[in-house]
């Protein structure tokens, strides 16, 4: 199937949900490798669950990301951050499991870089609200609003393969912009409202105004 979903140009990357209830590191390393022979780009959900050494397989791999790493081991972490790969922190999906959030601020500090997502899914997060899980990143993790908002835009582009093309405002960038009501960003993530936003540009054109 995968030789065939890349010839169809149908995906990017290759996904694997490495855990003991789902794939091994071993089968996990041998689906990644049949997808970036046909040049699939690596990804996983890892160590969300236990430490099961998904997070040392994304470096070993060359994985562009890794979601969830709530239980990722000291190990794990350091081999991420020499490898480059991005960390994702799903803090809706903790929040509704009820279990302990990702500890972002030791990936910070190991120098991983961390973006921040949704997890939008009908199972664990059924939540799309992403200014809700750049506060719980603050909250519950320990990330300022600076490292949160970064984290949702050009770390979250660099976690999908678009680093210089979206995600931050500069020249080669996609203008896709949302103008927030707040004075700052640290205003913003802890006034926690149903929607700050006025204004969204997508490819420079305004798409979105609210009434005034």
């Amino acid at each position: 199937m995968i030789p065939a979903v890349a010839a169809a140009g149908l995906a990017r990357f290759c996904d694997v949900f490495v855990e003991d209830t789902a794939f091994g590191v071993d089968d996990a390393r041998k689906i990644f490798l049949a997808g970036k022979s046909v040049g699939l780009v690596p990804k996983l959900h890892a160590d969300q669950l236990s430490a099961g050494g998904g997070a040392e397989l994304a470096a070993e791999v060359g994985a562009v990301s890794a979601d969830h790493l709530e239980c990722a081991s000291d190990t794990g972490i350091a081999a991420m951050a020499a490898a480059g790969v991005v960390a994702v922190s799903l803090p809706l999906a903790t929040l509704y499991l009820n279990q302990t959030p990702m500890p972002a601020r030791k990936f910070i500090d190991a120098g991983v870089p961390v973006a921040v997502a949704t997890d939008f899914n009908p199972g664990s997060a059924p939540s799309w609200d992403l200014p809700l899980a750049m506060m719980l990143a603050c909250h519950l993790q320990r990330m300022t609003p600076a490292e949160a908002l970064k984290g949702a835009t050009s770390i979250a582009a660099r976690a999908v393969g678009m680093a210089g093309e979206a995600g931050e405002v500069s020249v080669g960038c996609r203008a896709d912009l949302a103008v927030i009501d707040s004075p700052d960003v640290n205003h913003w993530l802890y006034h926690f409202r149903p929607n700050a936003c006025v204004l969204t540009v997508a490819a420079g054109r305004v798409c979105w105004q609210a009434e005034v």
